[in-house]
């Protein structure tokens, strides 16, 4: 065993059942505050676009900073926390989330409320992959630590129920500012219980901070998610077509491709990619992406088409969206043992294919859309997701402690990179079907043009809300019948999208993953 390994196992703590299982509650509040950020976010977005009246593309930002700032820093928080300290960054990352959270309380601009999130992104950096790696320092048995990585992913839906609930009852009485203030309380509990619960935990070796690599990272994630949605934006004028996208596009890869090849290259990597040597762990990270990559539009799409489609209030669209949290909610729990019963390869792949199944059954509706499909589909797209506690328990039990750190970065950015994917994406291309499906020629027919005229069909392409407003505005019914029709039409069509992404997933995960692969087993 090298001195690396020995200090790394040396430096986890053997702690009492009670505290173990404590500490596991304190990084699930941790998490759970960041999960809800993004949800409470959702419900939000239509107030706070009435309110601000961003662009879609500063709309799409608004959501999207926040998740692209966080996978943009994951490896170099990740790598800090290692030789910082995992207990004194996850403090610290409360501190900052707090601060970030109260300041939305100024945020009275588009850009501003961008800029915020981004505050956010950072916070929820320094958050999120080190609850993880810790969970791997303090359950130091395989089986008791697949458990804590159930119930660790079972927060995630739990997050996705809170989140829209309470901000739905905060926007039932306050302005949308307040759906954020939600996170102060849980960072003030995080800090007080954290300090005096969790254990420290470092790799006293892992060597000098590789500047060159971090702004590699987070470099090329901006420009490969930038480009994605500016092909996207413009779509099908000269999106695609767009050499400055394409351009920006192979300037993150090629950045990426960099930042990979250094780090193979040097002994002490800023984030060890020869994890991706072993298959269970591949597949575990693809299998998160891609569930991240589908769920992420529909919750966005979901609570704008509840809330603006069907009429419901911020907090009844909360409410609505509950199928999703509970099926994952109960199959993260029991997926590690239903893992030892059929296997972890079957529980995984098979999980990814019952969301796809999910996501489908938005496509299959018979039209007009009704509530019941959409909470069907929920139900069994987050009972599939549930899997991914064993994406989790793949990725984490496959790797040795000190290589906890940089697992646990992967798997978040994972995550966070399939999110701001599927909204960039899938959002993007909802955009598009929106747009073509509105047909605002029947609408403005016989109208006199005008500047005022011209100003409201760009508004009313930009965004169902931009639509509303100017349909309530102008005593223009017929407007909002068509753009809730597009809206809709944009919404089943995801539906397929997302659901033939994740069969084709699925099938992937299958054939990486190794048939006799046991979670329950300790790697070294």
């Amino acid at each position: 065993m090298s001195d690396r390994t020995t200090q790394a196992v040396a430096d986890e703590v053997d702690l009492p059942p009670a505290r173990r299982w404590a500490a596991l509650a304190v990084l699930s509040l941790s998490l759970l505050a960041v999960v809800m950020d993004m949800t409470v976010l959702n419900v939000a977005l239509p107030d706070l676009a009435a309110d601000l009246q961003p662009f879609a593309t500063q709309q799409l930002w608004i959501v999207d900073a926040y998740s692209l700032v966080l996978a943009g820093l994951l490896v170099s928080a990740s790598a800090l926390a290692d030789r910082w300290g995992r207990k004194r960054l996850l403090l610290a990352g409360f501190a900052v989330f707090a601060v970030a959270s109260m300041l939305v309380l100024v945020a009275d601009s588009p850009e501003a409320v961008i800029a915020v999130r981004a505050l956010l992104g950072l916070g929820g950096a320094m958050i999120m992959p080190t609850t993880l790696s810790m969970v791997r320092v303090v359950f130091r048995n395989p089986a008791e630590r697949a458990t804590a990585l159930g119930i660790w992913a079972s927060v995630t839906a739990l997050g996705a129920a809170i989140g829209p609930i309470v901000g739905g009852l905060l926007l039932e009485h306050f302005s949308w500012h307040a759906a954020f203030l939600v996170n102060v309380p849980l960072m003030v509990v995080g800090l007080a219980f954290g300090a005096w619960l969790l254990p420290e935990s470092r790799v006293p070796t892992a060597g000098r901070w590789d500047l060159l690599a971090s702004l590699l990272s987070i470099t090329g994630m901006v420009a490969l998610v930038w480009a994605i949605k500016n092909m996207a934006k413009h779509y099908p004028d000269h999106g695609v077509a767009n050499p400055t996208a394409w351009a920006v596009f192979a300037a993150g890869a090629g950045l990426l491709t960099w930042f990979t090849m250094r780090c193979l290259r040097r002994p002490d990597p800023l984030l060890d990619v020869r994890l991706f040597t072993r298959r269970s762990f591949t597949a575990g990270t693809v299998a998160a992406l891609a569930a991240m990559f589908a769920m992420a539009a529909l919750l966005l799409l979901g609570a704008q088409w509840l809330q603006l489609v069907q009429g419901r209030s911020p907090l009844s669209a909360g409410v609505h969206l509950l199928p999703l949290a509970a099926g994952g909610a109960v199959t993260s729990i029991t997926a590690p043992a239903l893992a030892t019963r059929i296997g972890a390869r079957a529980v995984l792949a098979g999980g990814l294919a019952v969301s796809g199944i999910g996501f489908l059954l938005l496509y299959l509706a018979p039209a007009p859309l009704g509530y019941g499909w959409v909470a069907a589909a929920l139900a069994v797209l987050g009972a599939g997701a549930g899997s991914l506690a064993i994406a989790s328990a793949l990725i984490m039990s496959g790797s040795p402690p000190e290589k906890a750190g940089s697992a646990a970065a992967i798997e978040e950015t994972a995550y966070d990179l399939g999110n701001v994917l599927g909204v960039a994406i899938l959002g993007s291309v909802a955009a598009l079907v929106y747009r073509d499906g509105l047909h605002l020629d029947a609408v403005t027919a016989g109208l006199p043009p005008s500047d005022e005229l011209s100003a409201a069909v760009r508004v009313s392409e930009e965004s169902l809300g931009g639509a509303m407003e100017v349909a309530r505005q102008a005593d223009l019914p017929e407007l909002a019948v068509h753009a809730q029709d597009a809206f809709t039409e944009s919404f089943t069509t995801i539906g397929l999208l997302g659901g033939v992404a994740l069969l084709g997933v699925a099938a992937l995960v299958a054939a990486l993953t190794p048939r006799d692969v046991d979670i329950t087993v300790q790697h070294h």
